[in-house]
């Protein structure tokens, strides 16, 4: 039980499915935890039918730390929120976890080091990404690339310091708070949007890239394309809910695809139209043979038809979103503490 005396971290790790893993992320995250914080680990599971729930539940028999919560809304923006609401109106910290991922001994110690070196209210890690077959350490190896990530700082980056967004790690709760927690509309982007309505409320946010993490992407093209449509859709409404949060990188994506429609189009009429498409293709190969030769494998030449799936993906999520989804502009004036005590999670 906290006191006043003592303070809190809660860590939540969403889960749907995720037998198979589970048991490291709780072994990882319970490893070298920090001394002189009341540290509570949270399974928010959203109805897995793979014995997750199972695993966990034996788990929390020699884990007094550990506890598990039902997430009937599924997506992992529930997941967190639901956690906070209920068992984190008294933790100062709150670190979201993600299944799929490999933790290093000392995370939850080191994140929280960072927030009080840093002073910063969140702070945000890179991800490494890594495959255990050939297609999926294909997808791994481009999404750390520029192509495939148009040089996010979060996706393989090395350089630490304030950014606008990250793959999330740590929160001051009051600063999570205060935002009003994830938007549960979002089953994806939902973090590149509460840390645009976090910047907007005045909090700071910072990279780390000391304190890295493994991620396993998909590992089929279907599953990538599922993903990536899904990453698109949700970024369309972040952009148009907070105008100005579109990058370069961004925007070069949905264009480009505009332009290799048009071109296809127009190309009875101006034949050198297919110049366009002709050159994205011949990058892609390009970028399949120095994948191949950097990594010494053959996998590499999968890299460019997972890139070329997650381009296509992305900028159909992002148009279907245009076309299919209302979005209104979000101002500060707007902002709902996720509950009515603004001063929970403050020392």
């Amino acid at each position: 039980m906290n006191t006043e005396a003592t303070p809190a971290v809660l860590v939540v790790i969403p889960t749907l499915n995720e037998a198979r893993t589970i048991d490291g992320v709780l072994d990882a995250l319970s490893t070298d935890l920090p001394v002189g914080w009341d540290v509570t680990l949270v399974v928010a599971d959203g109805g897995s039918t793979d014995g997750t729930v199972d695993r966990v539940q034996r788990l929390m028999a020699t884990r007094p730390h550990l506890k598990l919560l039902r997430n009937p809304k599924r997506i992992q923006s529930a997941a967190v929120n639901l956690a906070a609401s209920t068992l984190g109106r008294h933790a100062q910290v709150l670190v979201r976890c993600d299944a799929h991922a490999v933790y290093p001994a000392g995370y939850v110690k080191n994140l929280l080091a960072t927030l009080e070196r840093t002073g910063a209210d969140a702070v945000v890690v890179p991800m490494d990404s890594v495959g255990d077959h050939c297609l999926q350490r294909a997808v791994a190896w481009v999404s750390d690339s520029k192509i495939g990530s148009g040089g996010s700082a979060h996706r393989g980056g090395g350089a630490s310091g304030y950014v606008d967004h990250g793959h999330h790690a740590a929160f001051r709760m009051a600063s999570f708070q205060r935002a009003g927690g994830y938007d549960e509309s979002f089953s994806h982007n939902e973090d590149a949007e509460l840390d645009c309505r976090q910047r907007a409320l005045g909090s700071r946010i910072y990279l780390d890239a000391d304190i890295r993490l493994a991620y396993h992407p998909r590992g089929t093209l279907s599953g990538l394309a599922r993903q990536y449509f899904a990453y698109g859709r949700g970024r369309a409404r972040t952009v148009r809910r907070h105008r100005g949060s579109m990058r370069l990188r961004q925007f070069a994506v949905p264009a480009h695809w505009a332009l290799c429609m048009a071109a296809l189009l127009l190309a009875p009429w101006w034949p050198l139209l297919l110049l366009w498409p002709a050159l994205y293709l011949a990058a892609l190969a390009a970028v399949s043979v120095q994948m191949a030769l950097k990594h010494r494998s053959p996998c590499g030449l999968y890299a460019g038809p997972a890139a070329l799936v997650m381009h296509g993906a992305w900028a159909a999520g992002f148009f279907w979103s245009l076309v299919s989804v209302r979005e209104m502009p979000w101002q500060a004036t707007l902002a709902v503490p996720l509950w009515p005590d603004a001063s929970a999670g403050k020392t």
